[in-house]
């Protein structure tokens, strides 16, 4: 792996939750993404996962830990200017596109919110801008004169990629962006960021619940669970030889097209309430497993095979 553009060490995130309470969200999680690279961060909801990507970008801060973007550390005394240095080369495109854009502004407008808010497109320029961006995601440039209503889910998720393009950024945390679509609408948009991603060289943290889609869009995956990360690997050795338990039991419930395949049962239980996590691994209480040291003893995150990390006693 090249030199990693976007390095987090030790990410903390707690949130204050009532008189002397704290929620501890994301706990201890650390991992490299080079450029032009994919890590696919996969987890259950609750699992952090999406907190951790808003950190990356500094759409909220760490509560302790350290991130570093293309060689900069940015959390930390001083770490905010140092974030503004660098923020045009980041962008995020969020779950939900029809929340994230807003209902009252034509798509060209929104489109080209950021290069006004830059100031260093000139206007005159601004429109041939707008067109180049909704032909890079596969619109017409008569789309600009539209509001985001009238487009649908896939299509509107089309403009807020257009719109994370705007400022030509090198980086990019998509959160959850082919959840809310139909499984056809869903492969078009992971085409499209495949596309996007080999054209211009962008490295993707991509968060998702689905498995499925990971593995076309990763070169290397992150398990997350109860805010921490219990395995990473390659996309390879993570998905032909998963360790941890968790894992396993997410690639169990995969949907494969195999009519022989006896489909094993969906994973029992939750994940724990962050407020009442329980001591030692978080797992332990839904893994068939689970012995007496994993409820009592946190297992640390650690090498298994080369480039291979679980956090699990047993293995």
């Amino acid at each position: 792996m090249s030199a990693p553009i976007v390095s987090a060490r030790g990410l903390v995130k707690d949130f204050p939750a009532g008189p002397d309470r704290t929620l501890r969200a994301v706990d201890n999680v650390s991992f490299d993404i080079a450029a032009g690279e994919t890590l696919g961060l996969v987890g259950e909801s609750g699992s952090g996962k999406s907190t951790t990507g808003r950190m990356l970008v500094g759409l909220i801060p760490a509560t302790s830990g350290e991130v570093s973007l293309f060689g900069q550390t940015v959390t930390g005394r001083g770490g905010d200017a140092r974030l503004a240095t660098v923020r045009n080369r980041l962008q995020f495109v969020f779950q939900d596109p029809n929340g994230s854009l807003n209902p009252r502004m034509r798509v060209r407008d929104a489109i080209a919110e950021p290069l006004d808010i830059k100031g260093d497109v000139a206007r005159a320029d601004r429109a041939a801008r707008v067109a180049e961006l909704l032909d890079m995601v596969g619109l017409p440039a008569a789309s600009a004169d539209r509001y985001p209503h009238e487009f649908s889910g896939g299509q509107r998720q089309r403009i807020g990629i257009a719109r994370a393009l705007a400022l030509r950024p090198e980086f990019i945390v998509c959160d959850e962006p082919v959840s809310a679509l139909d499984v056809s609408m869903q492969a078009q948009i992971v085409n499209l960021l495949l596309d996007l991603q080999e054209r211009f060289g962008l490295g993707y943290l991509f968060i998702a619940h689905d498995l499925a889609v990971v593995r076309s869009m990763s070169r290397n995956v992150a398990v997350m669970y109860a805010g921490s990360i219990v395995e990473i690997a390659s996309r390879q050795a993570l998905y032909a030889a998963p360790q941890h338990p968790y894992t396993q039991a997410l690639l169990d419930v995969v949907p494969r097209p195999d009519p022989d395949r006896v489909r094993k049962p969906a994973l029992a239980g939750e994940v724990p309430s962050m407020l009442n996590r329980p001591a030692g691994c978080a797992f332990a209480m839904r893994c068939p497993r689970a012995e007496a040291r994993c409820r009592v003893e946190t297992p640390a995150l650690r090498d298994i095979a080369a480039g291979h990390r679980a956090a699990c006693h047993l293995v």
